[in-house]
């Protein structure tokens, strides 16, 4: 494999306007992520702008910063459109989509997402952690994944995502955490689709991969890194920088 980060980002969010580059411990939330991915030292890394503010903001990181249509759809998109500006002869033949709102993002569980792509059966890896308790099972902004991890395999099968507890019963819930490793061609299939049925209805784009036919592979990871959509998270991430 021959990866590649990128980090999408924009300024324009509903809930929290500018959180790209909202201060965190006196560093903007996209520069601790981008950090983070480079410490992972996975392959090199690149932030997928929507702004020009936010390629300012990156400029002095040993990241490659590209402008993107800030009109674009959705992360994916963006990672997608900044690939074909560095990379237009396909070099990098794996591309790890790390969310730019996740500053906490333990670098070392970077690598960890790229394990199902060894495999020939999956064609996107995606990072998952145990849910630790019934109020994380029924939030809905924890998107849960039906996955059964085999005693013999670190490497498990993503049947459906919800933000309902899924699956029903006795046993472990897993905490989607959504960071991607997509083959390439996968990743081309995708944006070339339009949103699906479910994706629409769950208001979850990795259920368009599913519905598409491609298999996604899911790998633990021991905690699921604190996102950052709302007002209130902001002030719960700097709270802990604090500490």
């Amino acid at each position: 494999m021959n990866p590649i980060v990128v980090i999408p980002s924009r300024l324009a969010s509903t809930r929290l306007p500018a959180k790209p580059l909202a201060d965190i411990g006196g560093e903007s939330m996209i520069v601790r992520v981008a950090k983070r991915a480079l410490a992972a030292n996975v392959g090199p890394v690149a932030v997928a702008a929507g702004d020009r503010e936010i390629l300012d903001a990156v400029r002095h990181l040993d990241v490659m910063a590209v402008m993107t249509d800030p009109g674009l759809a959705s992360g994916s998109d963006r990672v997608y459109s900044a690939l074909e500006q560095i990379d237009p002869h396909k070099s990098f033949d794996t591309i790890i989509n790390l969310q730019g709102d996740l500053p906490f993002f333990e670098a070392s569980d970077l690598p960890a997402v790229l394990r199902p792509l060894q495999e020939e059966a999956f064609d996107v890896g995606t990072l998952v952690s145990s849910v630790q308790d019934d109020e994380e099972a029924q939030r809905a902004s924890v998107v849960k994944t039906a996955c059964a991890f085999r005693s013999e395999s670190d490497v498990a099968r993503a049947l459906y995502f919800s933000r309902m507890p899924i699956p029903w019963g006795g046993g472990p819930l897993w905490h989607h955490v959504g960071v991607y490793a997509w083959r390439r061609h996968a990743l081309e299939r995708f944006v070339s689709l339009p949103p699906s049925p479910l994706e629409k209805r769950e208001s979850l784009e990795q259920l368009r991969v599913l519905e598409a036919g491609m298999s996604i592979g899911c790998v633990r990871i021991a905690h699921a890194p604190f996102g950052v959509d709302t007002p209130e998270d902001l002030m719960r991430v700097r709270a802990l920088v604090k500490e």
